[in-house]
């Protein structure tokens, strides 16, 4: 019977980890909650490849939050429909260079006139 050193990767720290993941922080972030060495999680990672897949998952949580906080504040803001629409799909919605405001020059005269 080999009695070696426990391991550190605990319940407690795969727990931390896997918060430190659903917020969408650095694998250095999640080993400095965990109390663990970045080589630690690298070691595991490569000895439970499910804990790996999990961790890619877990990272991508905020980004789903974010997108439906999106989309439900549409109802309330029309104009957060019309950004978000200029931005998925910019062949359609999205700002060229022909759309760019056309000043004249009267108004550019105006303007000086009022800073005079």
């Amino acid at each position: 019977m080999s009695t070696g050193r426990p391991s550190v990767m605990t319940d407690i720290a795969l727990q931390k980890l896997e918060e430190v993941f659903a917020l969408g922080g650095s694998d250095k972030e999640a080993c400095f909650y965990a109390d663990i060495s970045p080589s630690t999680l690298y070691n595991y990672q490569q000895e439970n490849p499910d804990f790996l897949e999990r961790k890619g998952l877990l990272k991508e949580s905020p980004v789903l939050k974010a997108r439906r906080i999106i989309i439900e504040g549409m109802e309330k803001d029309p104009r957060l429909a019309l950004k978000y629409l200029e931005r998925i799909n910019k062949e359609e919605f999205g700002a060229g260079p022909d759309t760019r405001p056309v000043i004249l020059i009267s108004e550019v005269v105006a303007r000086k006139n009022l800073l005079i």
